[in-house]
């Protein structure tokens, strides 16, 4: 079944249901190691990281790729097939705009209004960074976790997320939550 949802200036974008009744509006990149629970990025979220990017230092997509994947510590990687339509949606959105260099080559760059959006976004675009591994020793120390370790606090993060965004968590259940995740830092630096 598909559905519009409106995403900002007027503009509107697809997605459906799969099977299980989970909405989604296609591939959001690729996962070099292993399987992952759920998708890295909410839907725009992946925009704004992009947007942040184009406003820090103008870009072509190819080096946005390398950019997140590097952010990431290699962990995950956006596919050509979500950068270039995102990069096209925020040119025509007005956040950003193309240069075409020499062989045909595009290289962005956010616009005023794209600051204004980011400003306006900024919180969200804060949690993206800190997701995205924040400092270099951070992004280093993921580079070099195990595959199966990094499945498990992407998979804890994703629970988390969804359990905060149920907006049910009272007091008792956070408690709860916060003793499981204290029993398992403990076992985590026991083994």
């Amino acid at each position: 079944m598909k559905h519009m949802h409106h995403c900002g200036r007027g503009r509107h974008f697809r997605a459906t249901d799969d099977a299980q009744g989970h909405r989604h509006g296609g591939r959001h990149g690729h996962h070099r190691r292993g399987p992952r629970a759920g998708r890295l990025f909410d839907y725009g979220e992946l925009r704004l990281l992009i947007l942040a990017m184009l406003a820090e230092r103008p870009a072509h997509g190819y080096e946005l790729i390398k950019g997140i994947e590097e952010q990431f510590g290699g962990a995950y990687s956006p596919s050509p097939g979500v950068i270039y339509p995102t990069l096209a949606w925020l040119d025509d959105s007005g956040y950003a705009v193309a240069e075409v260099e020499e062989g045909g080559r595009k290289r962005y760059t956010a616009t005023p209004e794209g600051q204004a959006f980011l400003a306006e976004n900024a919180e969200t675009v804060a949690m993206l960074k800190a997701r995205a591994g924040g400092d270099a020793e951070t992004r280093h120390a993921r580079r070099n976790a195990p595959a199966p370790v990094l499945r498990g606090m992407e998979n804890l993060k994703m629970a988390l997320r969804l359990r905060m965004r149920r907006g049910d968590l009272d007091a008792d259940a956070a408690e709860k939550i916060a003793a499981i995740l204290d029993a398992a830092a403990q076992s985590v630096e026991r083994s």
